[in-house]
């Protein structure tokens, strides 16, 4: 796994990422209190836009402006398995020569050297796994999924936990093109 690619997941875990009906409402000052001294000397990322089921945010990485499109799955198979929070990512990271890189943070630890399937339609891609965390196994192949992803409705993700459990992730594609075309103009 890149450098890059490792930072992007530890900002979005140690920000702790909200849902994105949260990402919405102003967080109370007392929120600060609880969180670890590392979480008060990040800045949050700050919401740009909501588009469908996807949101947009900005934040400063030592600098450098990272831009990203966040969704969550809108059914998560089998139904009450313990799980962190569930997202997608794309982001754009200028400085870097990073665009559209996807992501995703399955909510559990992925099972050792396991692959992640998506579909889109009759597309298929192949993600690579690590801790909690996948991306495209061949980052040739991310314009195309970005472009399917553009072209399609849905997009099913299917992982294997490190216990063994087969999870099914369904995703909305609602709203996707806006919020690439917002993160595009916002890091560029």
């Amino acid at each position: 796994m890149t450098n890059a690619r490792t930072l992007g997941l530890a900002v979005a875990l140690l920000l702790g990422v909200t849902t994105i009906a949260d990402a919405q409402q102003t967080k109370a000052p007392t929120q600060q209190q609880n969180k670890t001294p590392m979480q008060q000397q990040a800045k949050a990322p700050t919401p740009l836009q909501t588009f469908e089921k996807w949101a947009t945010y900005t934040y400063n990485n030592a600098g450098a402006k990272v831009c990203y499109a966040a969704t969550q799955p809108s059914d998560m198979q089998p139904a009450g398995v313990n799980r962190d929070p569930v997202f997608m990512f794309i982001t754009n990271r200028p400085k870097e020569g990073v665009k559209h890189e996807i992501s995703v943070i399955t909510g559990y630890p992925y099972k050792e050297g396991s692959k992640t399937t998506v579909k889109i339609g009759d597309a298929t891609f192949s993600m690579y796994t690590k801790d909690q965390g996948a991306w495209v196994e061949n980052p040739a192949e991310e314009n195309r999924f970005i472009n399917t992803m553009k072209s399609g409705s849905t997009m099913v993700i299917t992982g294997t936990s490190r216990r063994g459990t087969v999870t099914t992730d369904t995703y909305s594609l609602k709203g996707i093109s806006a919020a690439l075309k917002r993160i595009d103009g916002e890091c560029q």
